[in-house]
């Protein structure tokens, strides 16, 4: 299958690690580590990981949009970008070793206008994809309501629309239709029209969602507890290994990046779930900035599927 995906709001990441944060002094950091960022080119850079491709269609702008395609390139990633002005965005991320605490830094991004913003989507029309992922956040200067003219926009060129983000966005979007959500517990309370969902309540909530006509597959993510498969045929408790965090920067894109590359190798929905929960899961043990290890994947992958094999609900 062509895969596309569409980030709006590219970053380029730095990590360092210090011993302590303290204020009004100066710390001495390690070296930084530079990587390409945002959830749709995370999720092109994990598919690359385990062996599959597709193109990163993004708007990028100076020196750091310059870096973040030198570093994709370097990557195996495709791409296809629209150049605008200004410096793309940097976010850092700062591990203090002697707590293993780690502060994330998130800065707003460029403004992106809605010509801006469909040069990306004419980008992605000639591609013709079969599944588009769109993922986080939009970016100043663009309506809450511009994933729900995503949506739209998918099903006029007939691909499957996979969105992962949050708030107004995300409510807007789903309001139109897509394929499939990837909520976490309060996306999924906001898009259930409830305050906080319990967890004997998140399978009902998402087969309500479904059953509007919002998407076809929710995947809940439920961190360390693993995820929620749900379609209109029942739904299925994905569990999560156990394992010593060290960072969660990019395990959210990391799990969608796995379930991406299973739909684009038409795996079924149950080992696309999973495929996504160890990726998740792996991701969580590297520092810093960087994104799973394929060799993680398929260990906690097997063990995944041994687990839930013992304890399976539904058949997908």
């Amino acid at each position: 299958m062509n895969i596309v995906t569409l980030t709006l709001n590219p970053a380029l990441d730095k990590s360092t690690t210090i011993e302590r944060l303290v204020p009004e002094q100066k710390l001495r950091c390690s070296a930084i580590q530079f990587d390409a960022g945002g959830g749709g080119i995370n999720v092109s850079k994990g598919i690359r990981k385990l062996g599959g491709m597709s193109t990163a269609v993004f708007p990028a702008g100076g020196n750091n949009g310059r870096r973040l395609l030198d570093i994709l390139a370097a990557a195996g990633v495709q791409t296809q970008t629209v150049e605008i002005p200004g410096e793309t965005r940097e976010n850092m991320s700062v591990t203090e070793t002697s707590t293993a605490l780690q502060y994330r830094f998130t800065m707003p991004g460029l403004t992106l206008n809605e010509e801006q913003a469909n040069a990306c989507l004419d980008l992605v029309r000639r591609l013709r994809p079969d599944i588009l992922i769109a993922s986080g956040s939009l970016p100043p200067g663009l309506p809450v309501t511009f994933y729900e003219k995503v949506a739209a926009f998918s099903k006029s060129i007939n691909a499957k629309f996979v969105l992962d983000t949050s708030g107004a966005a995300l409510q807007a979007a789903a309001d139109e239709g897509l394929y499939l959500l990837k909520p976490n517990l309060a996306e999924l309370s906001a898009l259930a029209g409830v305050p906080e969902l319990e967890i004997n309540q998140v399978d009902d909530a998402a087969l309500g969602i479904i059953h509007q006509g919002k998407c076809e597959v929710v995947v809940v993510s439920l961190g360390a507890q693993g995820a929620l498969l749900v379609t209109r045929d029942g739904f299925e408790h994905i569990p999560a290994p156990t394992v010593k965090k060290r960072s969660t920067v990019g395990a959210g894109d990391s799990m969608v990046a796995g379930m991406i590359w299973a739909l684009g190798e038409g795996k079924p929905l149950r080992e696309m779930a999973q495929i996504g929960v160890a990726c998740g899961t792996a991701a969580t043990l590297n520092p810093g900035t960087e994104l799973f290890r394929p060799e993680d994947v398929w260990r906690l992958h097997q063990w995944i599927n041994n687990f839930g094999a013992r304890y399976r609900i539904t058949d997908f």
